[in-house]
């Protein structure tokens, strides 16, 4: 059987799919769809991550497809429906980069609250900007508003309350009897309160119809006056143009955006430009240590959904 790897996976990964199928290993592929599509026709399984478009063209072109493995959590990406028509089995890393996620959460919060860590230039240079830099805030007794909670917004909230911060939560998804909430410490509330309250707001839900620009115009203008945001989900759930309004206006004290509507960014856009934003190539859920962790789950579900298990 045929795997095909169309984006970045660990080589000892990939080494062990050679061990049980013939694997062509060629992470160029995303960049170059018509070459995709045609590799496609012999693939028994793909493993993409989230730039490959899996959808109605190339499941044509691939009748033998059987597994796709998802390199990460997020499946808009893949059309789900066309798979399950098939009887395709789709193989997300589930919970595998919810660690490298959570902590790149906590270290924008923290960078964005303290606002002292963009001088060193001017440092270097002779300046002494101390009088500037001398108002950061701290985290401790602040409030940290998670939108969405599940297993990534879960271990953030607990980062966080290692912290000393407050936890509020939102997810119409999750059941207010559900554990969770105690477990984490976080109070349940609705998204326009928790906005309200919160000192500072990260994201954790998937883009569908119901979420995109969910934090619009309206909910961004009506967040608590000075906080921060953080969205490591998804692009299309923050209004980019919006948010870039809300910081020139001083509204917000910051974000940092490691995702965005158009991956890569396109040059000279709303965001060029904007005070007190980071901006990151949606390397949020990447590092050394969460690549092996995913690499390793999608290909033992890869090899599980292609052999039924069989050793």
């Amino acid at each position: 059987m045929h795997v095909l790897i169309s984006e970045f996976m660990d080589a000892p990964a990939v080494d062990a799919l050679r061990q049980r199928f013939d694997v062509r290993y060629a992470p160029d592929l995303v960049e170059q769809r018509d070459d995709l599509l045609r590799a496609a026709g012999q693939a028994d399984a793909l493993i993409v991550r989230n730039r490959s478009q899996v959808d109605a063209a190339l499941l044509a072109a691939a009748p033998r497809l059987r597994a796709v493995g998802r390199l990460g959590v997020g499946l808009d990406n893949i059309d789900l429906p066309g798979c399950a028509a098939r009887g395709i089995q789709v193989v997300p890393a589930t919970g595998a980069n919810a660690r490298a996620v959570a902590e790149y959460v906590i270290g924008a919060l923290l960078v964005l609250l303290r606002g002292a860590y963009a001088a060193s230039a001017a440092v270097a240079d002779g300046q002494w900007p101390r009088a500037a830099l001398s108002q950061g805030l701290e985290a401790h007794g602040r409030t940290l508003g998670v939108v969405g909670f599940g297993g990534i917004g879960q271990l953030t909230a607990r980062l966080a309350a290692g912290l000393g911060m407050r936890i509020v939560a939102c997810d119409a998804a999750l059941p207010a009897a559900h554990p969770a909430w105690a477990e984490c410490g976080a109070t349940r509330l609705e998204l326009d309160d928790l906005l309200a309250q919160a000192d500072a707001v990260t994201l954790h839900v998937p883009l569908t119809a119901g979420t995109r620009h969910l934090l619009d115009a309206a909910r961004i203008g009506a967040m608590r006056a000075g906080a921060v945001l953080v969205n490591t989900s998804r692009g299309g759930i923050v209004d980019e143009a919006a948010l870039a309004a809300a910081l020139r206006a001083g509204h917000l004290r910051g974000a940092a955006l490691d995702v965005f509507e158009q991956e890569p960014l396109p040059a000279g856009g709303a965001l060029a430009g904007a005070p007190n934003l980071i901006l990151t190539p949606h390397i949020a859920g990447l590092t050394q240590e969460a690549n092996t962790r995913v690499s390793d789950m999608v290909a033992a579900g890869v090899t599980i959904a292609l052999t039924g298990g069989a050793q």
